[in-house]
């Protein structure tokens, strides 16, 4: 009989650890931190523990190492990571994870800095919006300002606070109330308030916590939350999916979490754009020939607060080469260009949506010939618009469009 491979015993350590230090421990991470022959962390961490540290203090390279190449080799040794509060909220816990299994690691977690500013606040942390601006463009906070929104956002640095102020107020949300909270925990703890419009404070500690307390003037720039915004809010030169079709597209895309779409011929990138602001999770590709829409695609993208969204700048379907697969795909541009939909329908994985729209009579036909031989739906919506007919009102028919969805066997 073979024998049973026993797991390797816990190794690893994660210790949060706040402003106040050695203060804010518990015995047991005090003992652990004592007991470690390696202790890993930033430079200031390991200063405020280094009164109980015996074993080899080792800090995080620069650039930092997501491999984990250094704490991975100490395997089976005790080997202690410290991390700024929670190591799991946006912390060095989550990328351990991926490379250490949980029976191998004691996770001894103190207070996040976002726990700390709502306890500050008085906030109900569930009712607040959560988001990490470290390391990330601050347009990524666009899709969470909504009038009556509390927001915390976890900054870069001292200068963040002022640039958000600054968008806010571009936006139309000046009134809205921000407050810095410093240095939370520590013996340097601060707080100051300002408005976006006057935001005037100085001197910001490079760690903060920033709230806002949103609000809004008539003329502020909302992103609502239902699929087919507005068409004024995306910058475009008519080539743009318009704001019902992109809806029903939207819904027969079906984006689910963590899923990837190609939006080919993307246009203005309206299409991928929504995609990307269902659910953070979610990622777009958009595949656009003409080099002024390609970079008009990139400044909506940053200004709809999706600055992730992936331009690939060329013809469809050689722009295809070397893509990840997607788990949907819309054409909404180039669909009759030789090759664009046999090659997509290839790339689309297994169980994957595709959906493609007509407004001229040679794509119409290419989609009917694809219902025919595939099957899946086919659509024709018909949109008309009320519109002044001399001192009256009359419907005007816009272009109709035949729309061909179907999921990959």
């Amino acid at each position: 009989m073979s024998k049973k491979k026993q797991p390797k015993p816990q190794w690893l350590t994660i210790v949060g650890i706040g402003e106040d230090g050695v203060a804010g421990l518990g015995d047991e991470a005090k003992q652990h931190i004592a007991q470690a022959e390696f202790i890993f962390g930033g430079k200031r961490h390991l200063a405020l523990v280094a009164s109980l540290a015996t074993g080899e203090s080792r800090a995080w390279p620069t650039p930092f190492d997501t491999e984990m190449g250094d704490v991975l080799a100490r395997a089976g040794k005790r080997t202690c990571v410290l991390a700024s509060g929670d190591p799991f909220f946006h912390g060095v816990g989550v990328t351990l994870a991926r490379k250490v299994k949980p029976e191998q690691m004691r996770v001894l977690p103190a207070p996040s800095s976002l726990s700390l500013a709502a306890a500050r606040l008085g906030w109900a942390l569930q009712d607040v919006e959560a988001i990490s601006l470290h390391g990330h463009a601050i347009d990524l906070i666009r899709p969470l300002l909504h009038h009556g929104a509390r927001i915390l956002a976890l900054t870069s640095d001292g200068d963040a606070p002022a640039a958000i102020a600054g968008l806010l107020d571009e936006l139309g949300f000046g009134p809205s109330r921000l407050t810095v909270l410093e240095a939370l925990g520590g013996p340097d703890e601060a707080r100051r308030s300002a408005r976006a419009d006057s935001f005037d404070l100085e001197n910001i500690n490079p760690l903060n916590v920033l709230a806002l307390d949103v609000e809004s003037t008539p003329d502020a720039r909302i992103l609502p939350l239902a699929s087919g915004l507005a068409d004024h809010l995306f910058e475009h030169d008519g080539q743009i999916t318009k704001r019902e079709i992109r809806a029903m597209t939207l819904s027969a895309l079906a984006p689910r979490r963590g899923e990837l779409l190609w939006d080919i011929g993307a246009g203005s990138g309206s299409v991928g754009i929504e995609w990307m602001l269902a659910h953070p999770s979610l990622r777009a590709i958009a595949i656009e020939a003409d080099k002024e829409r390609a970079a008009r695609i990139r400044r909506n993208a940053s200004h709809c607060g999706v600055p992730g969204l992936v331009v690939i700048e060329g013809p469809a379907p050689k722009a295809f080469a070397r893509l990840e697969a997607p788990d949907a795909i819309f054409i909404g541009g180039g669909g009759s260009d030789a090759g664009v939909l046999e090659k997509a329908i290839k790339a689309l994985r297994t169980g994957g949506r595709l959906v493609a729209n007509a407004v001229t009579l040679e794509m119409e036909g290419l989609l009917l010939a694809q219902h025919n031989k595939h099957g899946g739906d086919l659509i024709r919506i018909a949109i008309s618009r009320a519109s002044p007919v001399g001192s009256m009102q009359a419907w005007r028919p816009a272009m109709p469009v035949t729309q061909w969805s179907w999921v990959k066997p």
